[in-house]
């Protein structure tokens, strides 16, 4: 059964950027309800455990770096089948394949400098928002 609620991280390119109001204003825009956000910055041990799934790839470690180079702002979503719903509203993973007026084509510049992340299924969409957020901090 789907849930309402998906995890998403404004990355450091687009926070360095200062694109965090006219993401969250898109966001705001489509049906999200934000119930919990947080600037914050990944250390390397949280970059490694959040992103432990990619850990054999080839651009894991230059992954890292990047997530953990600058601030971040965290946020949990809520919306009618809020998983599917973002991500469609991010748009593919490489901006130049992403559909006009997604956050991705507007705001990223790269694969690897993606602006966004949006969770990808409801299960993992709780793991990574409990990943950032105590209980009390999600409303």
């Amino acid at each position: 059964m789907a849930t309402n609620r998906t995890f998403t991280m404004l990355k450091p390119d687009a926070v360095e950027k200062r694109h965090i109001g006219a993401i969250l204003d898109k966001i705001s825009a489509s049906g999200f309800r934000i119930v919990a956000m947080k600037l914050t910055q990944m250390t390397k041990g949280d970059a490694e455990t959040f992103y432990a799934i990619h850990n054999e790839r080839p651009f894991f470690g230059e992954l890292v770096e990047y997530m953990t180079r600058g601030p971040i702002v965290a946020a949990v979503l809520e919306k009618e089948n809020a998983v599917e719903d973002f991500r469609t509203l991010i748009g593919a993973t490489n901006p130049a394949d992403a559909a006009e007026g997604t956050i991705r084509k507007l705001y990223a510049t790269s694969m690897g400098e993606n602006a966004v992340h949006g969770s990808d299924s409801d299960e993992n969409a709780a793991i990574e928002s409990a990943f950032h957020f105590s209980g009390r901090e999600i409303f």
